[in-house]
């Protein structure tokens, strides 16, 4: 290397992680300033190696709007996007008259930066909190009951003891609610108080500090109240703790850690209120040069607009040799820094609350911060402008985005230059769409040789890439100072985000029509009540004259209206409270268990499945569709090379799970298989580690981070295959490591280690195995890239670079050569490379590499296509000026730079294809498999590519290879062409898509049959969801066994989720992992937030928050199913006892002219469902069990019952109504008949006749007969369960005989040695029993016996011995059990029903397989004959076989390999995947959307003209 590379070596841009001295306090030493200085000279060089591109200056992205125009042209291009809401933001102007009110105050008012999840504040937690209680017509019918009460005339023996339950129940909710709440509350203040450094004491006249609401300063200073009080509180408790005197300060240091310099300073300058250390405020913020004026000769040197306004402005540059050349005028942008203008100088930037940001304010974010709101960049460290951007907590994506500065805001980089801008941004309305804005810069460009002159006016274009969204994460990038445009609610992800959602379970809702329903029939007995009472006492003659003096009412009317409410006193436990009391209790323990079950918890992140919404466990077990994110949340994002195709010979060794999904079609045991192809894989990853090392001792490859395993390619690499290979598999790896856009991590040490920060995690791995195999990627210079070439380094120089896009489908780079050529390399989708490549070339190599990526594809790895094209230096530059005109254009820009990018990537040769495994999440494939046998539909809801989300499905088993992929793309975008597009897919099923369809659908939960898949994307699907086809849409996904929504926004996957919970009327779960997923978690019925690396947004709003997605089958199958069953079991029993109760108290009024006399001790209706009946069916809500988890696991068939809502039914509602009917009958009138026909005296002679101990013989027998049918009802006989039960039968035996024992029980005095003495109150008791519970025992036998339930013959199966196998596997790897159940079993009619009519009993080796696609763009459909053939053999197409491949001359000078290519070597992976697809018949596609070897083998140059042969460019040793 010369000198000048060496010097550029050492400037190589490395964002590593270096320490921000700016942001550290220092001492003002000596040594201090040495550093500064040393530092901002580093700095000052880097400034001054800054060159323009050779294509015109125009930044390598291509992504940002670069151009600074006359205001004129801006407008032109803002014509037509004028829209209601839009804002002007004014920086260092004042507002104009009409944007002031009378006030003098900015008329717009934008929303604060402070948000709020959670739903309640301190002011309004009682109030909002009691309106939602009150949504329960039970609480609201107590609490009338209670005012009735408190007037003694209705005969409430103690109205405050009545009102002690729903008191208890209101406050339990509450604390509950409270406690939910509160975490949210603490998150939201975590964020809201997090720090930025924020420009204070200048003008911002966008917003007014003194504009403050009375309702704010009200919840201030009660916020401020509360917590000084907690403060104060919590102060004098730890004094009173320590004696009062509190430690001293030596006591206290020795048991607190001395917190640091920079600890004691964040603490004191985040204080809410108190101003910074102006001695950290006042130091320089961010290693750049001040603008002095020795500098400005230097800065001429570096920018164009210096050197106009300086007026040194020459045109020329030097080259490498030192001569002058002419070089282009670059192209003036303008400057919103107006260095005329005369400002204070007081302008600092001071580290602030995110709260405290408003709409105008300028902001400086530093590397790893978190950006607060939406923000215009200005300048950034990049001398470029760029700035990296990680948007995981926006859409889960690791990978790195790149963002642009404006072109005119780069020379803002201090506090004193932002009080100098003079400009306005006007901006779109907020809107909720992540992937646009669109807004201009307005400014008045000053002539430095005129500074007296007006100026002329100026405008910039402002896109989404000069905007960081709220949420996202700065990255690789040292600094950057911006505008903040949109804050709090008006930010994107919040406008995505939605507010929290008060979710109630179904079966609360539908609890308040039972309770309707119970309130009905209570009203009907207290209009019973005071009709017959007011009739009789308006009779006259009858025994009451003689017994009563007078009536309470006076007359019969009044007495009649009185004996309503009391009955309803009386009777107020039929709309039982006690219910929903129990019911918070189930709950609560249910989410505990949920909580503390450890096979659900997560270890690498410390975190367990954590129910942050306890009251909707039931729902957890009636879901029947899941809505999926994909990455992060079924992938774990992480992308590893797998394998390759150079030259036409394939490398890599890998075993995937779409490969053992092939191998288990035949058969083939994959446990087995996968061991000893794993085993071989270890074994080549340790010979080819030898292998490289030999080559190279590479100090950048690391043994653990190798995932390309293909020792062949490095013997091919050393030569071994000849070296026309040789030098194929060197151009092939310096391909890789050349066409990307990554930007390097060095991490000092020993060995030093390189990371690769990349926009697409692909291309990080694509990189990251040019590194592995000895091409490292260094760093890059200002306009060139270093290679670390097997130890030799070289610079190659990047003239442009052409990104990828999802219509692309492909990205190039253009380099310059060390030894002058220019070569473009492309990679890119294999349909679109291929459809680029050389017209009539290399034919045979097209067909090998074809078969290779079939072969990679079908292994569920992603593939692309590499390929390059020499161009001569004339064809280069004429390129050149033909893209600068694009990147120069304000209108169209990007679809100019696409027609000029289309030009030049023309005429390719083929290089090969690599193969990339996405790696799924574990257990993902078997959880997916696992829910699907349950009956539940998973949808997968992405913003990724439509070819990623293919590829995963496959992978995952979402998409097999026997089903059709009905892809979505309209092109039109017109609803009309969408319709015709439905119509046409609807007619395949033989569905018109009418409201008759629609009320079948919803009746019919019967997953379809695995023949159908849909992939749409968002532009088709904003289309399908308009309201007047949306229901033929919903209709014709109901007939597909997977759908995959791609590129879609987050409020797109919540209109989604809303469609199909509220178009068919079913349970909804909606999992994600980011910021992206909260609209859809909060739209469906459960929302699951996956707690991994991805950012805790979705976790902060969901319901249930897990660490991996595999925790969704035992959250669902196992928790859901018990709480859903369970809760269904108990709330019956619960309407049942208080039937049985309620009217055997009802029956005794028959006998007493309905005056609402009590038959039983008013302490036994006191006890009744506090304690005599509480205990059994609370504990059956909580712990019964009718199979384990792991039975539960292994036969997930059982979860249907959930899904078709029969745990719960209003049938179910009347049968326990009728049967507590029958019971309270039976357990009244045979105590009736008894003392009907005699009388019964005690061991005292006194009889026992009276009502108070006639009701003993009632009560008892009722509890009796109430605690033995909840246990007859429930699964699980434990020995809790039957102690509990036998508890409470004994409890109302041992508090008759406490109670009765002392004279203050006054009638009831010395009743239970008088009843229990009597033989006929236990042979009553005895028969009541029997004859009440006959009937039902009777049914269970005729049920379980003749129509047995799925879980009935599960649990004999038990019984029989046949799951103990399961006491062996632990409980997280439960395998399927494969069932042979009864014909009258639902699991068995439930799987004939989901194969619709088709007959899927063919031979595993005759179904079709379809690899997946890989740039689907229109509809795809199998024209099958009768037997599936498309009448071709796998075999057949033109191809050979390693063995049979013939020899062929080898063009160019090198010499031809001395020895066939590799023809004996072992390839066990890929013999492997040709015997699994030789074994099964070949595949077809009916489009060419589909790619398959013989679809790319025909696919024809269509994008290259036919011309005279090009010359072959590139290693002259490709083969033709």
């Amino acid at each position: 290397m010369n000198a000048n590379d060496q010097q550029n070596g050492q400037n190589i841009s490395k964002p590593t992680k270096r320490m921000r001295w700016a942001t550290q306090k220092v001492t003002r030493s000596k040594s201090a300033a040495r550093k500064r200085q040393s530092i901002l000279e580093r700095f000052q060089k880097g400034h001054t190696s800054e060159k323009k591109r050779a294509s015109g200056g125009t930044d390598s992205t291509g992504d940002s709007v670069p151009n600074g125009v006359l205001a004129g042209e801006a407008d032109d291009q803002e014509e037509g996007d004028d829209a209601s809401g839009e804002r002007t933001i004014y920086f260092n102007r004042p507002l104009p008259p009409e944007a002031k009110d009378d006030e003098d105050h900015p008329k717009q008012k934008y929303a604060r930066n402070k948000i709020r999840t959670a739903k309640y504040t301190p002011l309004s937690f009682v109030p909002k909190n009691l309106w939602f209680q009150f949504h329960n017509v039970a609480n609201v019918y107590f609490l009338l009951l209670i005012v009735i009460g408190f007037f003694s005339i209705f005969g409430n023996p103690n109205p405050g003891l009545s009102a002690v339950p729903l008191i208890v129940i209101i406050f339990i909710t509450a604390v509950k609610d409270a406690i939910e709440d509160w975490r949210r509350t603490v998150l939201d203040n975590e964020l809201n108080n997090a720090p930025v450094h924020r420009l204070v004491d200048w003008n911002n006249v966008n917003t007014s500090e003194d504009d403050i609401s009375l309702w704010r300063r009200i919840k201030k200073a009660t916020s401020r109240g509360i917590v000084g009080t907690y403060q104060s509180w919590n102060q004098w408790r730890k004094s009173k703790k320590n004696g009062g005197g509190g430690k001293t300060y030596a006591q206290r240091a020795l048991d607190e850690g001395r917190p640091s310099v920079d600890t004691r300073r964040s603490m004191y300058s985040i204080h809410d209120g108190e101003e910074a250390d102006d001695a950290e405020e006042g130091i320089q913020m961010t290693p750049v040069p001040s603008p002095l004026p020795a500098d400005k000769a230097r800065a001429a040197e570096q920018d164009p607009l210096a050197r106009q306004m300086l007026g040194t402005d020459d045109s020329a540059a030097r080259n490498t040799n030192g001569t002058m050349q002419t070089a282009p005028p670059s192209k003036f942008y303008g400057s919103v820094l107006d260095p005329y203008k005369q400002a204070p100088g007081k302008a600092r930037f001071k580290k602030d609350y995110w709260k405290s940001v408003q709409v105008g304010d300028f902001v400086r974010l530093y590397n790893d911060d978190e950006i607060p709101a939406d923000i215009v960049v200005l300048s950034t460290s990049d001398p470029d402008g760029a700035c990296y951007v990680e948007t995981k907590n926006l859409d889960g994506e690791t990978n790195l985005k790149v963002r642009q500065a404006l072109q005119s805001g780069r020379k803002i980089k201090h506090a004193r230059d932002c009080e100098r801008a003079d400009f306005t941004l006007e901006s779109e309305p907020p809107h909720a769409n992540l992937y646009s804005y669109s807004g201009v810069v307005r400014w008045t460009q000053r002539d430095n040789k005129f500074p007296e002159s007006p100026g002329k006016e100026m405008a910039e274009p402002v896109s989404i890439n000069n905007l960081l969204l709220r949420g996202c994460s700065m990255r690789n990038t040292e600094w950057i100072l911006g505008v903040v445009v949109f804050t709090g609610p008006e930010t994107k992800i919040m406008l995505n985000a939605g507010i929290t959602a008060t979710k109630r379970s179904r079966i609360s809702k539908e609890l308040n029509w039972n309770v309707i329903y119970n309130f009905i029939i209570l009203l009907l007995m207290c209009i019973i009540s005071g009709i017959v009472q007011g009739v009789t006492w308006s009779q006259g003659n009858n025994s009451l004259d003689y017994f009563e003096f007078g009536s309470i009412g006076g007359k019969p009317s009044v007495d009649g209206f009185i004996t309503f409410w009391s009955a309803i006193i009386l009777f107020q436990n039929l709309v039982p409270i006690s219910l929903y009391i129990s019911l918070e209790i189930i709950k609560t323990a249910q989410a505990f268990f949920i909580y503390s079950d450890h096979f659900m918890y997560y270890a690498p992140i410390d975190y367990p499945c954590t129910p942050k919404s306890w009251n909707i466990s039931d729902d957890v077990g009636q879901i029947e569709y899941i809505f999926s994110d994909k990455t992060g949340t079924l992938t774990q994002n992480v992308m590893e090379f797998k394998k390759c195709s150079v030259n036409g010979i394939p490398y890599g060794e890998a075993y995937t799970e779409a490969q053992a999904g092939m191998q288990k079609r035949q058969g083939i045991d994959t446990v087995v298989e996968g061991e000893k192809a794993r085993k071989q894989i270890a074994e080549d990853r340790v010979k080819m580690l030898e292998d490289l090392r030999g080559i190279h001792n590479n100090p950048y490859l690391h043994d653990n981070e190798l995932t390309f395993v293909a020792p062949d390619f490095v013997q091919d690499l050393k030569g071994e295959s000849g070296e026309e290979q040789q030098k194929a598999n060197e151009h092939f790896m310096l391909a890789l490591a050349l066409c990307h856009t990554v930007i390097t991590e060095r991490t000092p040490g020993d060995p030093p280690k390189i990371e690769f920060q990349a926009q697409s995690p692909d291309e990080a791995a694509l990189v990251a195995t040019a590194r592995d195999c000895g091409y490292t990627v260094l760093g890059r210079t200002t306009d060139g890239i270093i290679i670390n070439c097997q130890g030799e380094e070289r610079e190659y120089k990047v003239l442009n670079t052409l990104e990828f896009n999802s219509s692309r489908k492909r990205m190039s780079a253009i380099i310059r050569m060390p030894d002058g050529r220019i070569v473009l390399f492309c990679k890119g989708a294999d349909s679109i490379i291929y459809s680029r490549l050389e017209k009539g070339q290399q034919v045979e190599l097209r067909k090998e590499t074809a078969d290779h990526l079939e072969m990679f594809a079908r292994e569920g790895l992603r593939t692309l296509c590499i390929a390059q094209r020499e161009l001569s230096e004339d064809e280069y530059q004429a390129w050149s000026r033909d893209h600068d005109v694009a990147a120069a254009a304000v209108q169209d820009r990007d679809d100019k730079l696409e027609e000029v990018s289309d030009v030049i990537e023309r005429h390719l040769t083929l290089l090969g294809g690599t193969a990339i495994e996405d790696r799924l999440q574990d257990g993902v494939p078997d959880t997916i498999s696992l829910l699907g046998d349950a009956g539940i539909k998973l949808w997968v809801l992405t913003g990724d590519k439509v070819e990623t989300a293919i590829n995963i499905g496959f992978s995952c088993n979402l998409l097999g290879n026997d089903m059709d992929l009905i892809v979505f793309k309209i092109e039109d975008d017109s609803v009309a062409s969408a319709e015709a597009e439905l119509d046409k897919h609807l007619a395949t099923f033989g569905s018109t898509g009418s409201d008759e369809e629609l009320k079948e659908a919803r009746k019919n939960h019967e997953p379809p049959a695995p023949t159908h898949a849909i992939i749409i994307d968002g532009d088709s699907l904003k289309l399908v969801l308009d309201e007047s086809i949306r229901q033929k849409f919903l209709l014709l996904c109901r007939q597909c066994k997977s759908v995959l929504c791609c590129r879609v926004s987050p409020s797109q996957k919540a209109a989604v989720v809303a469609m199909v919970k509220n178009g068919l009327d079913v349970m909804t779960l909606s999992v994600g992992d980011g910021a992206n997923d909260v609209a859809m978690i909060q739209e469906a019925n459960v929302g699951v937030g996956i707690a991994g690396e991805e950012g805790r947004q979705a976790v902060m709003s969901s319901d249930y928050a897990i660490g991996q997605f595999r925790f969704l089958q035992r959250l669902i199958l196992v928790h859901g199913r018990w709480s859903y069953r369970r809760l269904g079991e108990t709330i019956a029993n619960f309407f049942y006892k208080n039937i049985v109760w309620t009217f055997a108290l009802f029956w005794y009024q028959i006998y007493a002219n309905f005056d609402c006399v009590y038959p039983v001790d008013y302490t036994y209706i006191l006890l009744f469902n506090l304690a005599f009946t509480s205990l059994p069916i609370i504990f059956m809500g909580i712990l019964d069990q009718d199979v384990s988890d792991k039975v539960s696991l292994a036969v997930p068939q059982l979860y249907r019952r959930g899904i078709e809502r029969k745990e719960w039914t209003q049938t179910k509602f009347w049968i326990y109504m009728l049967d507590g009917l029958y019971q309270s009958v039976i357990c009244f009138f045979t105590v009736y008949l008894l003392f009907s026909v005699a009388t019964f005296e005690s061991y005292t002679g006194l009889n026992v006749n009276d009502v108070y101990r006639m009701g003993v013989y009632i009560a008892n027998a009722t509890i009796v007969v109430i605690n033995a049918y909840v246990l007859m009802n429930t699964y699980r006989w434990d020995w809790l369960m039957v102690l509990l039960t036998l508890f409470s039968i004994l409890l109302i035996w041992f508090w008759t005989g406490v109670y009765t024992a002392f004279r203050s029980a006054a009638y009831f005095y010395q009743a239970a040695p008088q009843v229990y003495g009597q033989l006929s109150f236990w042979v009553l008791s005895l028969v009541t029993v029997a004859i009440s519970l006959l009937p039902r025992f009777f049914c269970k036998a005729i049920q379980k016996v003749f129509l047995p339930y799925d879980v009935d013959i599960v649990r004999e199966q038990v019984r029989l011995g046949k799951f103990k196998y399961l006491d062996d596997v632990p409980a997280d790897a439960v395998p399927v059990h494969k069932m042979s159940p009864s014909p009258s079993s639902e699991i068995d009619s439930g799987l004939k029903k989901s194969n619709g009519n088709q007959d899927f009993t063919q031979d595993d080796d005759r179904r079709p397989i379809y690899p997946p696609s890989v740039a689907p763009t229109a509809t795809t459909h199998n024209n099958r004959s009768q037997n599936g053939s498309d009448g071709t053999e796998y075999t057949g197409h033109g191809r050979y076989s390693l063995e049979q491949r013939p020899t062929r001359p080898i063009s160019g000078h090198l010499d031809p390999p001395s020895r066939p290519l590799s023809m004996e070597r072992s390839r066990p992976s890929f013999d492997r995947m040709r015997s699994s697809m030789d074994a099964l018949r070949p595949s077809f596609e009916a489009s060419r959307d589909l790619t398959s070897a013989s679809q790319l083998a025909r696919v024809e140059s269509s994008h290259s003209e036919v011309g005279p042969q090009k010359r072959r460019i590139g290693p002259s040793n490709l083969r033709s």
